[in-house]
């Protein structure tokens, strides 16, 4: 619940009574007696969701923008007045939501000042660069946790639906910068690492489980930030906390900025282009999300006449992320296909594999395990071998078998090969390493 504090200017007092007692609300009048500005000041408190729709018929009523309004968050009122206004609002609006004035206080509390806000994200992003490369899931989450990249996603849409031209601006600078600041910091910090002979410089990176997650946008990715961008709205006007959906935004960008700086500083071209996108698809759809939600709820400008330019550049800014987010789609789209073609080929291979297995002449060796190796499509160096990175192709089928010492099979290459392009329809080498084994005397 919140309680109101309206001060009244001169000449206005009945109206604000008449409007509070036609609405069934319990209220306070004193008489202001520190200036000739303001003649009194009314208390009321008012349901969540009442809020704004009380101000608004206020002011509709002939309360000027000189009257000055206090919200102030309340703990609870026990009158049946207030226990019937909550049911009654309730109906009439659903759903908890704060008032436009306080969404947008708290959407410029969030977003921190420039060098706090430069210093956080250098940290953030230093903390998971050194999360990914140690593979550890609990130091990339402590990097989510320190970043601070809630505020700007949603001043920027906050901004936008109210028409707040300063706060629209000064979101997307932040969320621009923080992106930058996020990859140089990232970039350096790897380049350090990897110079100074603090992590293995031969690892290949794309094997490195917290980093190749991160290589390979697909559309679920688009879904994972568009929730992010969503949860952030309703709970920000919910009035709840908004730490742990600062969280999910943050893991939807600091770690992929991190994983481009790796990237770069591993020279894999291909690594940082795959994980630069998926922080480019984060950012859109968070601040997409962000804008329709915010518009389905319902909030608009305080002055009616900034309602038309409010939503042309609300439609103007939704139309130009929708079309980012569709470009990006192609990219998206392309990783989904070549994962399912490679999943699918190598079930295909598995299965191939397993019936040449089940054939008399080879029923004393056991297949021990299958790999397939990958080469990519738009080849980045020389044996580049990867099953993580976007846009790959398989290229050799490794099958580790285990024989009776003195046993040979000759032609067990050849099989698997034609077992497998005649299952998938893939000319791909064949590649089989033995292991000799021996049975333990009983």
């Amino acid at each position: 619940m919140r309680l109101v504090q309206v001060s009244i200017p001169t000449g206005e007092r009945q109206t604000v009574i008449d409007t509070l007692e036609s609405e069934g609300i319990d209220f306070f009048v004193t008489d202001e007696t520190g200036g000739r500005r303001y003649a009194a000041i009314a208390t009321f408190p008012l349901p969540q969701n009442a809020v704004q729709p009380v101000i608004d018929k206020l002011h509709d009523a002939g309360l000027s923008d000189e009257a000055h309004t206090v919200i102030i968050d309340a703990e609870t009122d026990t009158s049946r007045e207030f226990e019937q206004l909550t049911k009654r609002y309730e109906a009439e609006n659903g759903g908890n939501r704060i008032a436009r004035d306080e969404i947008l206080t708290q959407a410029r509390e969030l977003s921190p000042r420039f060098q706090t806000f430069v210093f956080m994200t250098v940290v953030s992003a230093v903390v998971a660069t050194a999360g990914l490369l140690l593979d550890s899931p609990a130091v990339v989450v402590g990097s989510m946790v320190i970043a601070p990249l809630l505020g700007p996603a949603l001043s920027a849409s906050v901004g936008t639906v109210l028409n707040e031209p300063d706060m629209f601006r000064r979101g997307v600078k932040l969320q621009l910068l923080g992106v930058a600041v996020a990859i140089g910091s990232a970039t350096i910090f790897a380049f350090l690492i990897r110079n100074l002979f603090l992590f293995p410089p031969s690892t290949d990176i794309t094997q490195i489980s917290q980093i190749s997650g991160r290589l390979s946008p697909d559309f679920l990715s688009l879904i994972v930030a568009l929730g992010a961008g969503a949860a952030g709205v309703v709970s920000l006007a919910a009035g709840v906390s908004v730490a742990l959906v600062g969280v999910m935004i943050a893991a939807a960008l600091i770690p992929p900025a991190a994983a481009v700086g790796i990237g770069i500083a591993w020279q894999k071209p291909m690594v940082a282009l795959g994980a630069f996108v998926l922080v480019l698809v984060n950012v859109l759809s968070i601040n997409l999300a962000a804008l329709v939600t915010l518009q389905y709820m319902g909030y608009r400008p305080k002055n009616w006449f900034r309602l038309e330019a409010s939503r042309e550049e609300t439609v103007k800014r939704i139309g130009a992320l929708v079309i980012g987010i569709a470009v990006l789609s192609v990219f998206l789209g392309g990783v989904t296909y070549f994962t399912y073609q490679s999943s699918q080929f190598e079930q295909g291979s598995s299965i191939a594999t397993n019936h040449v297995f089940q054939e008399p002449r080879y029923q004393q060796a056991e297949k021990l395990r299958m790999q397939v190796e990958y080469s990519q499509t738009f080849p980045v160096g020389k044996n580049d071998y990867t099953r993580n990175l976007p846009f790959r192709e398989p290229d050799r089928v490794v099958v580790t078998v285990g024989k009776p010492k003195g046993e040979q099979y000759p032609q067990l290459t050849r099989r698997i090969h034609d077992r497998i392009a005649q299952r998938t329809g893939r000319n791909v080498a064949v590649q089989i390493r033995y292991v000799e084994t021996s049975e333990v005397p009983a």
